[in-house]
């Protein structure tokens, strides 16, 4: 189909087209007429991302995207709509629970029935690049739809401020519990510890400690010391027992043996002379003999008295050595003991210090949850209050004309198209050719058609021949 002959179908049936067209925007205008009018309230809320000033803490989920579409979810619940409903008492108003009476037919709850009827007036939107969400409530009093969309968000608010109160007072609680059992933890551990260092007398374990280590280091020199001397006594004390008992150092530093050495060296030297003067049986040759014999044997009672303090005081450095070696052994095992001791009390005091940490840390909580309980300052703000609108948000007239107005000519344009497939005719030259398959020679004006004549200019008789150009109008002679 050419448009020719889509324009030749349209003036054949304009008058049923027109009547198609006429129908349906005056149907549309009837219908926008008529149509109660319909106000939008409209509210909005705005989400602050800010760190929470209780906390100090910035919560990054409140940046993504499903942290708005859970706050849509929160404005449009039942908990937000039962809200509006108790803040308004609509389930006190008389009227409104004859309605209920009525369309509900007293089935469920009031509130139930409430909250269904409200929901499908309310639109919330969120915004797409920010943190807005538009609260729209539609109704026939302008009034009342302002003042349900304020209801909402206020109780949108409110419930918000209620999702995070409510958990905080529940920890709250939580937490003071956990810190009266915390609390008698750490008196227990304290109650231990003290009563561990009563029964073992510990005021300060670590410096008691270095004054028993210093001791032990002590009598470890002493020891060493004493072993040194008992070592040489004793090489002394065999020395004194052997053959050269007259040589050890106390025989030869003895003034006593030394003296009676130099009398003994004396008298021999006069017995000497004596026996080279007088001969051997003189008189005083024998008392020269038995001086030096008396003296002989006092040196050697001398030399074995000295022989015998050296072996009392190698048994007296044996002596000492041993008790030395007790008392080491003995501040060794008082050190072990200490050191165990002072291991028991670090014991004591790591469990303290744990109990303290931990008591800390519930207390800190507690106080941060308390303090989170006590908010009065959710992280949702009134952006806009709703006002009465002015103009009604439907129907729309002059959309709806406009819409009808398209809408008419596409069902007229419709209509006139099946019209003409119930009823083909012929419209043009172009119809004949693709009926019947055969060329136009020629084409008569219709019925009435004028001829007029100036001059030598004449208007013909329009002629189309199949293969032909049109014939043109000289503009000569």
């Amino acid at each position: 189909m050419t448009f020719g002959q889509f324009l030749s179908i349209l003036r054949a049936r304009k008058w049923a087209a027109l009547l198609v067209f006429a129908l349906v925007v005056a149907t549309t205008v009837v219908v926008s007429l008529l149509l109660p009018r319909q106000y939008d309230g409209a509210a909005s809320v705005v989400i602050d991302v800010k760190p929470d000033p209780v906390s100090a803490m910035a919560f990054p989920s409140m940046a993504l995207p499903s942290f708005m579409a859970t706050q849509v979810d929160i404005l449009a619940s039942d908990r937000v709509a039962l809200k509006v409903i108790r803040d308004l008492k609509l389930a006190e108003n008389p009227q409104i629970r004859e309605q209920w009476q009525t369309d509900g037919e007293g089935k469920g709850t009031i509130e139930q029935w409430l909250v269904e009827l409200l929901k499908k007036s309310l639109d919330v939107k969120p915004s797409r690049d920010s943190n807005v969400i538009q609260v729209n409530y539609r109704a026939p009093d302008p009034r009342f739809a302002a003042g349900m969309a304020n209801a909402f968000a206020q109780a949108y608010i409110a419930t918000t401020l209620e999702l995070r109160v409510d958990p905080a007072k529940q920890f709250s609680s939580f937490f003071a519990a956990q810190s009266k059992d915390a609390r008698d933890a750490l008196e227990r551990a304290q109650n231990r510890l003290s009563a561990f260092q009563r029964d073992k007398g510990i005021i300060n374990a670590d410096e008691r400690l270095d004054v028993e280590n210093a001791r032990l280091i002590e009598l470890s020199s002493q020891l060493v010391q004493v072993q040194a001397i008992a070592s040489e006594s004793g090489s002394r004390q065999a020395q004194a027992q052997g053959a050269q008992s007259d040589r050890t150092q106390e025989v030869l530093s003895n003034p006593l043996i030394s003296g009676l050495k130099a009398d003994l060296t004396r008298n021999e030297a006069r017995l000497q002379e004596l026996n080279a003067k007088y001969g051997d049986n003189h008189p005083q040759v024998v008392e020269a003999k038995a001086n030096i014999a008396e003296l002989r044997s006092r040196i050697d009672a001398e030399v074995r008295r000295v022989s015998g303090g050296v072996g009392v005081t190698n048994t007296i450095n044996k002596q000492r050595e041993a008790q030395v070696r007790r008392e080491l052994d003995a501040q060794r095992a008082k050190l072990l003991q200490l050191k165990a001791v002072r291991d028991q009390s670090q014991v004591l005091v790591r469990e303290v210090e744990n109990a303290q940490r931990a008591y800390d840390g519930v207390m800190a909580r507690l106080n941060q949850t308390a303090m989170e309980s006590q908010t009065t300052q959710s992280y949702a703000n009134l952006l806009t209050q709703a006002l009465p609108p002015a103009e009604p948000a439907s129907p729309k007239i002059l959309l709806n004309t406009a819409l009808a107005i398209l809408l008419g000519a596409l069902l007229a344009m419709g209509v006139a198209l099946l019209l003409e497939l119930s009823d083909r005719r012929v419209r043009a030259p172009e119809d004949i050719i693709a009926a019947l398959g055969l060329p136009v020679l020629g084409v008569l004006p219709k019925p009435g058609t004028r001829r007029f004549v100036a001059g030598k200019h004449a208007l013909q008789m329009q002629q189309r021949v199949i293969g032909l150009p049109a014939p043109t109008v000289n503009k000569g002679a």
